[in-house]
């Protein structure tokens, strides 16, 4: 169902809803806020009881449509007379159901301070708080293009009331105003859209608007929060958010060119965020900021004694859709929040997010008490799901409890002050200590132990006799290795012979290298032959000799293939070939060589591996 069909399809249930006559609205003064992607409604409400009995009670209609984003909603009025003088006393709004209402239409009863009586009145103030209201339309755009979005409302106070006199404004981020509604009494006045006054508006009275206009301010949506909030009893705080974060404006197309967003960014980029300001509490140290490729350096830090603001920046400009995941951590004296009352420890910390003007649509608050804490309980101004978990962490026996507190669609207005209460013995602040000191108390005894220890093996011994033999198979195995090394080293001087030959053409200092290449061979071979005989008698080489004995193989038979290839040139240049009758008739050999050349070097490799 389109947006249009959802404000028709409200306005025709409304207007079959029966009123309530005990109360009448005198004055109603709207404020809708779209300067941000979080809407802010401001309303405020001068009622009076015109019925014969006192009401106690007055009850706030939001459409569904509407109620579905309700993030925050709140009731004050003031003692006193005006709102210069007196306190501001908050009063508790709840969703409740009454017989006879429209059916798209979410309830919500304020309680009166004190009963109105006949006659009486009372003015007070509503914050509703909205998220996800303002679409973007076109839902696509390029880097190039600006971010143009719609909301939709209505332009008269929805309520079960009549209303006397009222009046709505909207407040838009700039005089740039696509389209809205125009109804009499409506003008745009610089970035500003206004409507009323209305007067004597019966209950339920309802009338559509659409506004669409420029918002280039960062939508940043948080899709989950996770704060660990880790409490340790030797003085520190330490507290560690792990975000992940998304840009939920216009989706960008097309493509993503940093040169023009580099030189012109309020222009190539005007629907892009590439920073966000976090403001911690006061004198938060050991401060951090990382993704999971690790620390970031584009990060800036102002501190003094009332504030700690950081100014973090992704390691990207974030688009429409666009996401980013990053961790933010720092750490906190334990003597600002942690106090002690009645017995038990109380935490007074901050529940929602420190960056600025963020929406949270998963939000995970985990205070960590210190290992033996017991009967903790959380307090938290607003209703919010609550869990106990343990975690373990170093020097954990069974773990430390962990207040989990789970809330969905958080905003700014819930970042308040929420208390965790539990008790603990402060005895149990030596276990750690004592532990390690136990620790260190035993290796040191082990090591002086063992230090007066004898474990050798005796010379006598089986063991002690196999070990020596393995030891001269090594160093055998090794001596093979090495002559074989040099034989290969013989083969590449033949080898680099054969391209001095077909560069100078001396046959005669060919002839030469080859005589002193199969001399030298020769006396390597006969060198090989003790070891060969030590590894073929020796039981501790049974499993290793066939392989030693297949690489001896291999090698004789590269030797006479090489010395082969070697007389076939030279012949060839004494016979004055050309190069190609030369190539032909070497070319068997060729082939030969380089399958004898890698399995001579994979046998090499498997008695290294030895």
């Amino acid at each position: 169902m389109g947006t249009r069909d959802v404000l028709v399809f409200v306005l025709l249930s409304i207007l079959s809803a029966s009123a309530l006559s005990d109360l009448v609205i005198l004055k109603c003064d709207r404020r809708i806020d779209l300067r941000t992607h979080i809407v802010r409604v401001s309303t405020s409400l001068k009622v009076e009881n015109i019925g014969p009995a006192g009401v106690s009670e007055f009850l706030l209609t939001v459409p569904n449509f509407q109620a579905q984003n309700l993030a925050y909603l709140t009731a004050s009025s003031y003692e006193g007379h005006g709102k210069s003088k007196g306190s501001v006393v908050n009063l508790s709004a709840n969703l409740v159901q009454r017989d006879g209402m429209p059916p798209d239409i979410t309830l919500y009863s304020v309680s009166l301070p004190k009963e109105l009586g006949k006659g009486e009145s009372l003015t007070f103030d509503i914050l509703s708080v909205f998220t996800h209201s303002l679409k973007p339309f076109p839902e696509e755009i390029t880097q190039a293009d600006i971010q143009l979005v719609v909301y939709q409302d209505g332009a008269y106070y929805l309520s079960p009331y009549e209303v006397k006199v009222q009046s709505l404004s909207v407040q838009v981020p700039s005089p740039r105003v696509e389209f809205y509604t125009k109804l009499p009494n409506a003008k745009v006045v610089e970035s500003e859209i206004k409507y009323g006054p209305y007067d004597n508006l019966p209950p339920f009275s309802f009338s559509p608007i659409i506004v669409h206009f420029e918002n280039n301010r960062p939508f940043a949506v948080v899709k989950k929060l996770v704060r660990e909030i880790e409490i340790s009893h030797w003085g520190n705080v330490q507290v560690t958010e792990h975000y992940c974060l998304v840009h939920g404006g216009a989706r960008n197309k097309g493509g993503f060119s940093r040169i023009e967003y580099q030189a012109r960014p309020d222009i190539r980029g005007a629907a892009s965020f590439r920073h966000l300001t976090a403001r911690l509490p006061p004198r938060a140290h050991s401060i951090y900021y990382r993704d999971q490729i690790g620390n970031i350096s584009t990060s800036n830090l102002w501190a003094d004694s009332r504030k700690t603001e950081l100014r973090i920046e992704p390691r990207y400009p974030l688009f429409g859709g666009w996401k980013t995941d990053f961790t933010i951590g720092y750490g906190l004296p334990l003597q600002d929040f942690l106090f002690e009352s009645e017995g038990k420890f109380v935490l007074n910390f901050s529940f929602g997010c420190p960056i600025d003007e963020v929406v949270i649509d998963n939000l995970l608050v985990k205070v960590v008490l210190p290992e033996g804490s017991k009967d903790m309980f959380a307090h938290v101004p607003f209703d919010t799901n609550q869990r106990e978990e343990v975690k373990f962490s170093h020097l954990d026996f069974f773990g430390r409890p962990v207040v989990v507190l789970e809330k969905e669609n958080v905003v700014p207005e819930h970042n308040q002050h929420f208390q965790v209460y539990y008790k603990f013995n402060c005895l149990s602040m030596l276990q750690e200590p004592l532990m390690l000191i136990s620790g260190f108390f035993l290796f040191f005894i082990a090591c002086i132990v063992f230090k007066h220890m004898d474990i050798s093996i005796s010379k006598s011994s089986s063991a002690y006799i196999a070990k020596l033999q393995w030891d001269e198979v090594q160093a055998a195995l090794q001596n093979v290795h090495n002559i074989i090394n040099r034989c290969i080293a013989v083969e590449e001087k033949l080898g680099a012979s054969l391209h001095e030959l077909s560069r100078t053409g001396d046959v005669q200092a060919c002839k030469t290298a080859r005589k002193a290449a199969d001399g030298l061979l020769k006396e390597l071979l006969k060198e090989l032959k003790p070891t060969l005989a030590f590894l073929q008698s020796s039981s501790q080489a049974s499993q290793i000799w066939p392989k030693v004995d297949e690489l001896v193989a291999k090698e004789k038979e590269k030797q006479e293939r090489l010395m082969m290839k070697h007389s076939t040139v030279v012949d060839g240049y004494e016979k004055r070939s050309n190069g190609r009758d030369i190539a032909n008739r070497v070319v068997t050999h060729d082939q030969r060589l380089a399958v004898l050349n890698q399995e001579v070097d994979e046998l090499l490799d498997f008695i290294d591996q030895i």
